[in-house]
Formats: C-alpha cells, sequence, structure tokens
C-alpha cells in the first residue's frame, strides 16, 4: 500500500491544512479522521473543539431563544420582547394567554413542540455523521441547492445579528427596575464590555456562560412549577384550592381560531434556536456522543420547561386578568409568573424574577453572539461572503465575524432616541421568519439526505445516530413548518383586534421578499439553474465522520443496569 504523507499548512490561502493527510490510494483528503469538505473555498485555522457533553446537553435547553417580532412604547421608552427561556417566554407568555386562553397556550407550545422535536432529530442524524462548520445550512447547500442554502443561511444569520442589540437594551430596561436613576446608556455599555470579555475565552468561554446560565433558568422553571401545585392545591394564599377553574371560567379557547394562530406564531418565535445543537457540533469534543444524548433529550426538556410551566401558569393565572394585556418587553411585574404568584399573596418575588430575566438575556445575547459569528464565518469560508469574514485565530476564534456582531451590537444604543420604536420594528423584520426558514430547510434536507443515501449504495445500518421518526418525522416537521408559516402570514394580514395595515404586515412578513431576493441573487450569480442537486450528485462524502470508529467513542450500550442513570440524563 502507498505510504500516506503529511501535507504540512503553510499559512496561505488555498493551501491543505494542517494535519491533513492525503490518501494516494483512495484519492480523497482526510483530516483527524475526517473527510475534509470540498466546498470549503477560503482555508483558515479550524474552529475550537472546546465544547463538552454537558455544555451541549445546556445548550438544548438554554438555546430556546429568538426574538418574537413585538415591540412596544411604555412611558416614552421601546420594550423589547425578549425570547424563550428568557423575557419574553417569562413575560410574553402573558400576551399569549391573554389571545389564546389557556387551551390556546398549551396547544400552540405542543405543536410547536412536536415541529422542533423531529427537526432537532433530523438534525442530530446529519450532524453526527458530518460535524461540520455551519451545520445545516452546509446540509441545506449539500443536499438540497445551493441558492437556497445560501438564502437560509443569511437570513439566519441576520436574523441573530438583529437580536443582541435588543437583548442589550432588554438588559438595561430591566435594570432600571432597581435603579431608573442611572442612564440606560451606562447599563448598555457594561453590558458590551462583559459580551466582549466573554468573547475572549472563546467557544469553551460561550460554553461554561450558557452551562451556569441555563442551570440557573433551570432552576427557577423548576421552583416554580413546585410552588405552582402547591398554590393550585390550596396550600398557601387566599384563593384556596383552584384546580382547573380557569380552564372553565372564562374558558379554555379566547379569540376563536385567530387567538390559536396568534398563540402558534408566538411559540414559533419563542422556541427558535433549538437548532443551535446542530451548529455547535463542529465545535463538539466528541459529537458522536454528546450530540445524540443533547438532541433526545430535547423532548423531555420541551414537555418539562414549556408545557409543564405554562400549563401551571394557566391554572393560576385567569387569561381575564387585565394585566396580561401589558405583557410585553422586559416588564416583569406584568409576567404571568409574577402575577401567579401575587394572587397567591406572596410577595418580593417581583425582584427574584427582574433577576432571572437579566440572567436570561446575557443568556440570549451570548447565544445570538455564537449563532451569528459561526454562521457568517461558514458562509464566507464557502465563498458566500466576503473572504475576510472566514478568518479564524490560532485559538478558534472567529474574530471578523464576532467584531461584525459586536460593532451591530451597538445600536442598543439606539434605545436612548426618539425614533427608537420605529427603528427597531424595521430591524427586528429582517430576520423575524428566520426560524421558519432554518427549521423546513433542516426537515427538507433530510429528507434529500435519506434518499441520495439509498440511491448511492448505502443502508440505515451505517448511520452512527439515526432521527428517531425517521423520514416520516421530517415530513410532518415540514408540514407543521409551512403551516406556522401560514398562520404567521394570517395574523401579520389580519391582525388580532386591529385591521389590516400594510406597514403592520411588513414590520411582520418583511423578511419573505428578503428570502426570495437572497435566493435569486445567488441563483443569477452562480448561474446554477437546477432546483435541486440531483441525488446521484450529491455530496455524502466531503466532511463525513468515519463509519468505522473506536468503541470508546460510541455512546453505551443501552443495559438494564444503566437504565436509571440514562433516565436522569435524559431529564437532566
Amino acid at each position: 500500500m502507498a505510504e500516506t504523507p503529511q501535507i504540512k499548512d503553510e499559512k496561505k490561502i488555498g493551501d491543505v491544512p494542517e494535519s491533513v493527510e492525503i490518501n494516494l490510494e483512495a484519492g480523497v483528503a482526510m483530516e483527524a479522521g475526517n473527510v475534509v469538505d470540498e466546498g470549503i473555498l477560503v482555508k483558515t485555522n479550524p474552529l475550537a473543539r472546546g465544547l463538552k457533553s454537558r455544555h451541549m446537553q445546556m445548550i438544548a435547553v438554554g438555546a430556546f431563544i429568538h426574538l418574537p417580532i413585538h415591540v412596544s412604547l411604555t412611558d416614552e421608552k421601546f420594550c423589547v420582547e425578549g425570547g424563550a427561556i428568557g423575557a419574553g417566554f417569562f413575560v410574553g407568555s402573558g400576551s399569549a394567554l391573554s389571545n389564546g386562553g389557556p387551551g390556546g397556550l398549551v396547544l400552540g407550545f405542543a405543536v410547536i413542540g412536536s415541529l422542533l422535536l423531529c427537526t432537532v432529530q433530523a438534525l442530530g442524524e446529519m450532524a453526527v455523521l458530518y460535524p461540520v462548520n455551519g451545520a445545516f445550512y452546509t446540509y441545506v447547500v449539500r443536499f438540497v441547492d445551493p441558492s437556497l442554502g445560501f438564502a437560509v443561511g443569511w437570513e439566519y444569520a441576520i436574523g441573530w445579528l438583529t437580536i443582541l442589540p435588543f437583548e442589550i437594551s432588554a438588559f438595561a430596561l430591566t435594570i432600571e427596575f432597581w435603579r431608573d436613576d442611572i442612564n440606560i446608556g451606562v447599563w448598555v455599555m457594561m453590558f458590551t464590555v462583559l459580551i466582549i470579555v466573554i468573547q475572549v475565552f472563546g467557544v469553551r468561554g460561550f460554553g461554561e456562560v450558557e452551562f451556569v446560565l441555563s442551570i440557573i433558568k433551570v432552576v427557577g422553571l423548576v421552583g416554580f412549577i413546585i410552588l405552582g401545585i402547591v398554590i393550585d392545591t390550596g396550600g398557601t394564599g387566599p384563593q384556596g384550592y383552584l384546580g382547573a377553574k380557569y380552564w372553565h371560567h372564562p374558558g379554555a379557547f379566547r379569540n376563536g381560531f385567530k387567538g390559536f394562530c396568534a398563540v402558534l406564531t408566538f411559540a414559533a418565535f419563542e422556541y427558535g434556536g433549538t437548532e443551535m445543537v446542530g451548529l455547535a457540533a463542529a465545535e463538539a469534543k466528541n459529537p458522536l456522543k454528546s450530540l445524540p444524548l443533547a438532541t433526545k433529550q430535547v423532548l423531555w426538556r420541551m414537555v418539562f420547561f414549556y408545557v409543564v410551566s405554562l400549563f401551571m401558569v394557566t391554572l393560576l393565572v385567569p387569561s381575564s386578568d387585565p394585566d396580561l394585556l401589558n405583557a410585553s418587553g422586559a416588564n416583569s411585574k406584568f409576567s404571568p409568573f409574577v402575577i401567579a404568584i401575587k394572587l397567591a399573596g406572596i410577595k418580593a418575588l417581583p425582584s427574584i424574577f427582574n433577576a432571572v430575566i437579566v440572567i436570561s438575556t446575557l443568556s440570549v445575547a451570548n447565544s445570538s453572539l455564537y449563532a451569528s459569528t459561526r454562521t457568517m464565518q461558514a458562509l464566507a469560508e464557502r465563498g458566500m461572503g466576503p473572504k475576510f469574514v472566514a478568518y479564524v485565530d490560532s485559538k478558534g476564534r472567529p474574530l471578523v465575524a464576532i467584531a461584525i456582531q459586536l460593532a451591530f451590537g451597538m445600536l442598543g444604543f439606539v434605545g436612548e432616541s426618539g425614533n427608537a420604536t420605529t427603528i427597531f420594528y424595521w430591524i427586528i423584520a429582517l430576520g423575524g421568519l428566520s426560524n421558519f426558514f432554518a427549521w423546513g430547510a433542516i426537515n427538507f434536507a433530510h429528507i434529500r439526505f435519506r434518499s441520495a443515501w439509498k440511491a448511492q449504495g448505502h443502508s440505515l445500518d451505517e448511520l452512527p445516530f439515526k432521527a428517531m421518526f425517521g423520514v416520516i418525522g421530517s415530513y410532518y416537521g415540514f408540514f407543521v413548518n409551512v403551516l406556522g408559516m401560514a398562520t404567521t402570514f394570517y395574523t401579520a394580514l389580519f391582525p388580532l383586534g386591529g385591521s389590516p395595515d400594510a406597514i403592520d404586515f411588513f414590520q411582520s412578513y418583511l423578511a419573505a421578499p428578503i428570502f426570495i431576493a437572497l435566493y435569486l441573487f445567488w441563483k443569477i450569480y452562480s448561474r446554477e439553474w437546477k432546483m435541486f442537486v440531483p441525488l446521484t450528485e450529491m455530496d455524502i462524502t466531503s466532511g463525513r465522520r468515519a463509519l468505522i470508529l473506536d468503541p470508546s467513542q460510541m455512546p453505551p450500550p443501552k443495559t438494564w443496569a444503566n437504565l436509571p442513570i440514562r433516565i436522569v440524563r435524559a431529564l437532566v
């Protein structure tokens, strides 16, 4: 057999990276046991693989963090509704309860949760086999169409770029709960400096911060669920036994089908960021072990931290409570979680929940930096963005992409402007639908991947990790995703409690024409007129993890002896 020479990296654009081996007999490039991604055009230092299994597991929880399209003017100051297990979840869920009622709220989150479960499973299958930079964006380029991948990737990056300034502003407004005598610009600068410090430590800094902050949020939700059970059964407070009283009066659903559509749209934004588990695969130390565990835990954590906690809220707060109409932004006193405990006569909670929201804004900002920078760097490395954005330093940090995101974060100072509300409305609209585009593309890419895998002579037994619901789950996920986009269009065109308005519509749906423009631009620029990559021409080799693996890299086999620890890991 021919000797396999080692090619040394001389730090020149176009050279093969260090530690890459060329298999002369097979004619393919190998890097650390993986086939090098042939689509990469700009060679640079690899991203650091510093994320451990515990980091990946908490990212699966803490990354449910997108930003609903909602900005309100309160006391001449803009309030931005944060996302997921953050300001949006703790506060904005009150508006959703008022719009759709308790049944609509729980059902809406359950439906979108089922979509995300199928999506994450499909993404996990591809990410374990191809732990490449750019994750699902790369899969769309390979398995569907480069133009669609270009549009999905940039829309996703734009969506996360717009989040950081809002979270910075939300942080400043939340701090005013305690100190309203200090200009919010001080808090904006302090928050920005803190974010910069985290970036100094690279992906390990992101992982550790997200690990700690996610634990705090989880503990807060667990505490509320336990307290909610005590309140509902009459264990404390003047209300006595409540049971399902508020489901009967004022009723399980409000505002009919339109109210449910409003909840469905809200839930879709609140679940945003779930796909970040796959995005982090390229920087995981052992994605074969950590990714399957993280994706499997999504089911239990979605049920427990979303559906169960919101169900407890519906038992404790009537959907007709007038304070719910003001549940927006970072105004924690109108959070349904706070209202529930106030109705029970428990004091001092607003400060506690305000502290949780402050922590949540930092978590959201931390994740927005990670998602946007890794996506932009991957786009540039593949020739779909400026080459200089692809730069990664010797410590595995995409510094140029980080600088762009931090510069965009300076828009947080716009909060002191009299036109802040108008400006933020339109900035949010740029990436408002990025969740739907990303999730739909993931499911579609998985469907196409499975077809190509079979067409090119492979069997499912070769896959190191298989999606729980197979390709049927991806068809379901894609269908529900299309349904979600339709309900968003419906509520944007016919808003709840209002009449059709062009400005309101485009502030909710502006991302759609931008997405189409991005798609058409790359079609024209690349002159690739095929709608889809043919199955027999699809690249299912580049970046693929070796299928013959060291047993030590594999997840432990399932036995009765390790059943208890597997149950604990699934829930914790």
